[in-house]
């Protein structure tokens, strides 16, 4: 492990983030040195203000970012499959690219595309199997993901192209790839065939013969090869279909993506972005298909995944019957909460997700929140103001989240640590600055401790309790004032006792 990640100079190290370590454990270099994973080449020596380094999975290796037109940035993420609600998992790139999109609006003008993927066979099945019309379910299903993507701070893609408006121009790249010997007709089905693309395997880091040599898919009769990929497929007269060259049919998975960024992004786009379990097959046979229908060797010039998500240390999976949604989730959750959790550790780091994770997401809010409790900023201050320095290095560095929330918390502790007035007002500005780029401090810091359901003690009630502790304190009855704690806490409400009064907020 270099040096330069040693205990001695992690970044959340510091005294000043050890709160933040026992919250969320080591940083990601740290965390994935002791285990074993990925080597990092650590923050590019000579970076200048503004330069953004992005891990590019092609390359595997961290570099800096310049997009193909000066100023200008095209950027792709796969979106939803919408047959249900977005679960957890789906739900991390949407968290961790949207900061990206955020990050890299400061900088260039961006034109930012998230597909949807209205034809699938997992649509099918969900129709069958509900009686409900596909479009009555995609509908649903895309109506649901915004909104609930919305309540975890996601802003709204430029372009959110669907596959069923797409056709004419998957059928379009299917006749290219045709004509250019790199796909075959057979049985209703034209199939893109690897072995005529030389350089296939090379995002995921696959060797050719070895997938064929190794591999356990059974060949079905009209493919050459068990790895050439359906472009194209017949449909029955109960399934959705077009009118195509090689018959009536829907395309396959793959080509959609190509298909879409190619109309509204370009042949060759700057940011394709995605989970990591979408390497291979997905984009890797986006990749192939793309290069070889436009005679390029670029399709995207970044690829970007962000790591899996677990659930209690196992796979999620509808057979273990752990699968989170997110449209549950936001029911019980504060929004804020679920996107602070899915930021807590390096987006290309492994995130396991427990009760435990969403807690100490929740307690570190309270700690930004209480910071900025009862300081004024104007909206036109909070508008003009600059995230610091070191919040903006740690971002454009690979989007290094658990350093950019450490610096927040060196923002917080300093602020709670002054009495000078000026220098309160400008740190808890500077936090606000750094909420509005990471997506959080979106709420009232009084409507955050004091909101609660119907069912819990209201606030007058506590107001009313506080006052009489404070009576009670007073005459120096610190018996009855324990006791008052003792109710309130009893009812999930904590107290702290400073040189401004008495603040409450709820624990529970």
């Amino acid at each position: 492990m270099p040096t330069e990640y040693g205990l001695e100079c992690c970044p959340l190290r510091s005294r000043l983030e050890q709160a933040v370590v026992a919250i969320f454990g080591p940083c990601y270099h740290c965390a994935f040195a002791a285990a074993g994973g990925y080597e990092d080449t650590g923050p590019l020596r000579g970076a200048t203000s503004m330069t953004i380094y992005l891990h590019d999975t092609l390359r595997a290796k961290k570099i800096a970012f310049e997009p193909l037109k000066p100023g200008h940035v095209t950027m792709y993420l796969c979106g939803p499959t919408v047959y249900n609600y977005a679960h957890i998992g789906n739900a991390r790139p949407a968290v961790v690219f949207d900061l990206l999109v955020r990050l890299l609006r400061r900088s260039y003008e961006l034109t930012f595309a998230r597909n949807i993927t209205d034809v699938d066979d997992k649509i099918n099945a969900a129709s069958i199997e509900s009686g409900k019309p596909i479009d009555e379910i995609t509908e649903r299903f895309i109506r649901a993901y915004n909104e609930d993507m919305a309540a975890l701070g996601v802003l709204p893609p430029d372009i959110e192209p669907r596959a069923t408006r797409h056709i004419d121009e998957m059928i379009e790249m299917i006749r290219i790839l045709i004509d250019r010997g790199y796909a075959y007709e057979a049985e209703g089905h034209v199939l893109f065939d690897v072995a005529a693309n030389e350089t296939y395997g090379q995002l995921s880091k696959r060797n050719l013969r070895e997938m064929i040599a190794g591999s356990r898919v059974e060949i079905a009769p009209y493919k050459k090869s068990p790895h050439d990929f359906v472009l194209w497929k017949p449909s029955t007269p109960e399934l959705p279909g077009w009118d195509s060259p090689w018959g009536r049919g829907r395309p396959g998975w793959h080509i959609e993506c190509s298909a879409m960024a190619a109309k509204h992004l370009g042949r060759t786009i700057d940011i394709h972005a995605g989970g990591q379990d979408l390497v291979f097959p997905h984009h890797e046979n986006e990749l192939a298909q793309s290069t070889c229908a436009h005679d390029s060797d670029t399709f995207a010039r970044y690829w970007l995944h962000n790591g899996f998500l677990s659930i209690a240390h196992e796979k999620m999976s509808k057979s273990l019957g752990n699968v989170l949604l997110v449209h549950d989730l936001i029911k019980s959750t504060p929004g804020e909460v679920i996107r602070l959790a899915l930021l807590s550790a390096h987006y290309r780091q492994p995130l396991d997700w427990s009760d435990e994770t969403l807690e100490s997401a929740r307690r570190m809010l309270d700690r930004l929140y209480g910071a900025i409790r009862g300081i004024e900023v104007s909206a036109d201050e909070r508008a003009g103001a600059e995230p610091p320095a070191a919040i903006l290095a740690a971002l454009e560095d690979d989007l290094n989240t658990p350093k950019a929330l450490a610096e927040m918390f060196n923002l917080a502790r300093a602020l709670n640590k002054t009495k000078d007035e000026a220098e309160r007002s400008r740190l808890a500005t500077e936090i606000l600055a750094a909420g509005d780029l990471v997506g959080l401090l979106q709420s009232d810091p009084e409507k955050w401790f004091v909101g609660a359901d119907d069912s819990a003690i209201s606030a007058s009630e506590i107001e009313s309790l506080i006052a009489k502790r404070n009576e009670a304190r007073a005459e120096r009855d610190f018996a009855a004032a324990d006791a008052i704690r003792d109710q309130l806490a009893a009812n999930s409400v904590s107290i702290e006792d400073g040189p401004g009064g008495t603040r409450w907020r709820r624990s529970g």
